[in-house]
C-alpha cells in the first residue's frame, strides 16, 4: 500500500524542547512534512520502540540530544512514502536503527521520518514491521552480542553463558537467542517476579544481581562462565570479567550500573578473556544486514509475543520514568498515534 501526504497535512510526534530558562519539556505536538529534517526517503512510521537512550533523550540529556527542539526514537519501521533514492520505492517496507536517528537527527517517535537512504534496511520478508520493532535496536544489539560469542568459537559445549539485565530489552532477547542456539543460559535479574518468564524465554539458571557484584580487590575469581552478555556495565561487568573461563568472551553493551570499569589486566593476560564492545549505531552495513538476516531466520525468537508491551505517544512520559527506574520488562513498542487517534 502506498500512502501520500501533502506538505501541509499535520501528524503527531513526541517533541522535546528546551526553554530559555534551561528547563526541558516534552509532549505530543503536531508537525508537518516541511518541519522534518532533510533526507532522501520519507517513511510513514508504523512502530518505534522505547529504549534507555530514548528515555535519556526525552529528558534532554546532553550526551544524546545535540540540539533542540528534538524528536527522540532511535529506531522505527514502516512504509516508504517518497524516495529520491533508486534503492527504495513508495510502498517498500523498511526499518531503521542506529546512525543518528533520535540523536542529532529527529527520530521515530513521529508518524513520519525523513532520513538518508544509507540508514535504511529493507524489511526481511520473514518479518512484519511489528516484529522488526519488537527486536528494534535492543534485538539488533542482543544479536550482535551473540554473534561476538559465536565468532570466537565458543559453542554450547563450552559451558554456561551469563546474561545480565536479563529482563530488559537487550537481555531478554539475548537469553532467547542463546537458548535457541542450545546454550545453557544463566539470567541475572533483581526482579524475582520475572523468574518464570525468564525460564519461558529459555534461561536454565536464574541469579540475583547481588551474585555478580563482587567488591573485593581480587584480580581473578573462580571461573564460572564460558561467555557473557553484559548489558549493565560497572561492578557487575568487572565481576564477570574476573569469572570467565579461559579464552572466554564478554560482550558488553550497557552502562546502567556504571560507566567506570575497575578491573586489572589479569583476566586478559592470564585467562585470555576477550572483552568485545558492542556498538549498534555505527555498525557497518554488511554486518548490519547479516544480523537482520539472522534475526529473521536461524536466530528468530519464538517468544516475541511474550516480550512486548505497546503504548501510544501520549503514554510515553510514564514509560520514560519507568525505564529510567529499571521497571520495564522486555520491549515496549511505541505506536506513533495519540490516544484519540
Amino acid at each position: 500500500m502506498v500512502f501520500s501526504l501533502t506538505s501541509t497535512a499535520s501528524f503527531p510526534c513526541y517533541m522535546v524542547r528546551k526553554g530559555a530558562d534551561g528547563r526541558v519539556s516534552a509532549g505530543v505536538e503536531a508537525i508537518t512534512i516541511d518541519d522534518l529534517p532533510a533526507g532522501d526517503v520519507l517513511v510513514r512510521v508504523a512502530y518505534s520502540s522505547l529504549n534507555y537512550k530514548d528515555a535519556l533523550a526525552s529528558q534532554g540529556h546532553p550526551g544524546v540530544v545535540r540540539s533542540f527542539p528534538h524528536v527522540p526514537g532511535i529506531d522505527c519501521a514502516g512504509t516508504v512514502v517518497e524516495s529520491a533514492s533508486s534503492d527504495f520505492r513508495p510502498g517498500d517496507e523498511v526499518l531503521i536503527t542506529g546512525y543518528e536517528l533520535g540523536a542529532s537527527h529527529w527520530g521515530g517517535f513521529s508518524a513520519h521520518v525523513r532520513v538518508p537512504a544509507a540508514w535504511i534496511v529493507r524489511l526481511p520478508a520473514e518479518l512484519s514491521v511489528r516484529e522488526a520493532m519488537i527486536y528494534g535496536t535492543a534485538g539488533f544489539t542482543a544479536a550482535q552480542c551473540v554473534k561476538a560469542i559465536v565468532e570466537r568459537g565458543i559453542g554450547p559445549d563450552r559451558g554456561p553463558v551469563i546474561v545480565t539485565g536479563a529482563t530488559g530489552g537487550v537481555g531478554s532477547i539475548a537469553v532467547a537467542i542463546l537458548a535457541k542456539l542450545g546454550y545453557d543460559v544463566a539470567a541475572v535479574t533483581g526482579k524475582a517476579k520475572q523468574y518464570e518468564w525468564l525460564r519461558r524465554l529459555g534461561a536454565k539458571t536464574i541469579l540475583n544481581r547481588d551474585e555478580v557484584n563482587d567488591d573485593s580487590d581480587r584480580p581473578l575469581l573462580q571461573a564460572r562462565w564460558a561467555a557473557a552478555v553484559d548489558t549493565v556495565g560497572g561492578r557487575p561487568l568487572a565481576t564477570i570479567l574476573r569469572s570467565v573461563e579461559h579464552r572466554g568472551c564478554v560482550a558488553a553493551c550497557g552502562l546502567v550500573a556504571g560507566a567506570a570499569l575497575e578491573v586489572t589486566v589479569y583476566p586478559f593476560i592470564l585467562r585470555g578473556v576477550t572483552l568485545a564492545g558492542i556498538d549498534s549505531a555505527k555498525c557497518p552495513r554488511p554486518e548490519r544486514l547479516e544480523v537482520w538476516r539472522k534475526l529473521a531466520g536461524e536466530w528468530r525468537v519464538d517468544q516475541l509475543a511474550e516480550i512486548v508491551d505497546e503504548i501510544t505517544l501520549d503514554e510515553l512520559p510514564d514509560h520514560v520514568q519507568k525505564i529510567l527506574a529499571g521497571q520495564v520488562v522486555g520491549r515496549t513498542l511505541v505506536v506513533p498515534r495519540t490516544v484519540n487517534g
